[in-house]
């Protein structure tokens, strides 16, 4: 790795008379989705999935702010049950083919124009995520303070699906690997490799305007332990979502 590019934090305006806030949450929970109908709000181990996130962020104390945006009435009133201001629906980037940086990008447009607040640091949590709890976040916000990164993502490590020998299969059946070189080695000698995940991404609010992306320039990984990082697409993530919660609960007994 590298030397470390220090990002700097983001200039003081004095003219603009805004309030100056430092951390700020944004929870991107659009109303549709296609593979699990109303899945921002579909019961989760007893409570609606998003009221997962938004307590491991109320939990977490490092957010000034905490922004849920959403174009779905039905969620902002959830949140708002469980302590969360949703003055606002999401204007943008509702639909399923945008990037998730672009419902981000507008709900900090949106909160800054109605609060009169400026940002400094956005911590996007994607409500799909309930087995991220506010000590993780607490854990990579520091990581990323400490190291004054620009841009932060969460990443899991891959554990027993080994993707040095991940392959394709042709019409004829036939394995077309992806890494021929690594069947040679033994799984012991290979390198750790990780896969982000949308649990926990960090960003200096003024470069994500800037390049209207997390994978800005020289953006990094924060690796997390991969069953906080589980994050829920399908019905077979649910059940899988729901197994790993009873395990660590049973094992915390």
């Amino acid at each position: 790795m590298g030397a470390v590019q220090k990002c700097g934090q983001c200039p003081e305006d004095g003219l603009t008379g805004m309030t100056k806030i430092k951390t700020v949450a944004v929870i991107p929970a659009r109303g549709g989705s296609k593979r699990i109908p109303g899945k921002n709000l579909m019961n989760f181990m007893g409570k609606p999935l998003i009221v997962w996130t938004i307590e491991a962020a109320l939990r977490a104390g490092i957010f000034q702010r905490i922004v849920v945006s959403t174009d779905d009435e039905k969620v902002a009133a959830v949140a708002t049950g469980h302590g969360i201001e949703v003055p606002f629906l999401r204007k943008e980037a509702s639909d399923d083919v945008s990037p998730v940086s672009a419902a981000t990008i507008s709900a900090l447009k949106q909160a800054g124009k109605f609060w009169n607040e400026e940002y400094d640091v956005v911590i996007q949590l994607m409500a799909n995520c309930p087995l991220r709890g506010s000590a993780e976040i607490g854990e990579a916000y520091h990581n990323f303070v400490k190291h004054d990164f620009c841009f932060q993502l969460s990443a899991f490590r891959f554990g027993w699906m080994n993707p040095w020998w991940a392959a394709k299969i042709n019409s004829d059946h036939r394995p077309e690997f992806i890494f021929p070189e690594a069947l040679k080695k033994r799984s012991q000698d290979l390198d750790a490799l990780y896969c982000p995940t949308g649990a926990i991404w960090i960003a200096r609010v003024d470069k994500l305007l800037q390049e209207n992306t997390f994978y800005g320039n020289d953006y990094r990984f924060f690796p997390m332990d991969w069953k906080a990082a589980v994050d829920i697409d399908t019905y077979e993530d649910v059940e899988f979502a729901k197994a790993l919660y009873t395990v660590s609960r049973t094992a915390a007994v």
